[in-house]
């Protein structure tokens, strides 16, 4: 199996790891990077069981005006190329992400109907309420409809940027502030890119209950960028069942935070027991 031969976004971010039989694709979330997903994707292509697609969504890893250039349906069709060509070589297809990526593997699944066995969401980002967030965030749906509102809305990055551990928090700030976005992403999110991840949001919300695919939703308790009501909200209206964990110890980027592991313990148990591979769990310590 040639991982080369599946397109794995614009520039040279997007990485294939393992040789299993089940293929997990992973989805990074909005102004993020493929590297948010790296150690998650270690952790399931260990023992063979699983092959994991990371790709870059278009406008990605770039600067503003690249992302500001692309919309909801341009990310889309990158993730749906991946897919096309994982389809012709696996089987068996998990689908997930962190974020907007969670919320992203959901289209997907409504998008290919029967063809993904599962999904993985971590951090779904339907709204941002989380703990950090300006209180007049939920004004931004409504700015945006109003002439040039879009122009008003824009999120930065500030402390602690979705990180409980300091010593790694320390490291993407730096990295954010020197304009590393292959591996941090940006510090700063444009309206014109909160507004397409608001109108991907409302297409996926109207189709959530006719989505019928098994799904794992892990949410931290702590996440400061999106609340625990993200969570619920998945598990109440998804059409398919949904089994929810919430974790502590961690804020919003639970694949890279002190929680990493368990994240890796949850999604490979998930993958094995939906899953026709018959493997032995394996303990992440």
């Amino acid at each position: 199996m040639n991982g080369a031969e599946i397109d794995l976004g614009e520039g040279s971010s997007g990485f294939v790891l393992g040789t299993g039989e089940v293929a997990v694709l992973l989805i990074h979330g909005l102004t993020g990077t493929p590297t948010e997903l790296r150690r998650v994707a270690q952790g399931l292509a260990r023992d063979g069981t699983c092959t994991v697609y990371v790709p870059t969504l278009a406008g990605h890893c770039g600067d503003n005006s690249d992302l500001q250039a692309t919309g909801w349906q341009d990310w889309y069709e990158g993730v749906r190329k991946t897919f096309v060509g994982i389809r012709e070589r696996h089987r068996q297809v998990f689908v997930g992400g962190l974020s907007m990526g969670a919320v992203m593997s959901m289209y997907v699944a409504s998008e290919h109907p029967g063809q993904v066995t599962g999904l993985l969401m971590y951090s779904t980002t339907l709204r941002y309420d989380g703990w950090s967030i300006n209180k007049l965030a939920f004004l931004s749906p409504l700015l945006m409809k109003i002439p040039f509102g879009v122009h008003l809305c824009s999120f930065e990055e500030k402390p602690p940027y979705g990180i409980k551990n300091e010593r790694l928090r320390a490291i993407v700030e730096r990295q954010m502030k020197a304009g590393e976005s292959g591996n941090a992403g940006l510090l700063t999110m444009a309206g014109v890119s909160v507004r397409e991840l608001h109108r991907m949001n409302a297409v996926v919300k109207k189709r959530m209950p006719s989505i019928t695919t098994q799904a794992l939703v892990v949410h931290s308790i702590e996440d400061d960028i999106t609340s625990r009501w993200n969570a619920d909200y998945v598990e109440r209206h998804l059409g398919g069942p949904v089994t929810k964990v919430l974790l502590d110890n961690c804020y919003h980027m639970i694949t890279v935070d002190l929680q990493y592991r368990r994240v890796i313990e949850l999604s490979d148990a998930f993958i094995k027991k939906n899953s026709t591979v018959p493997q032995v769990l394996e303990a992440y310590s």
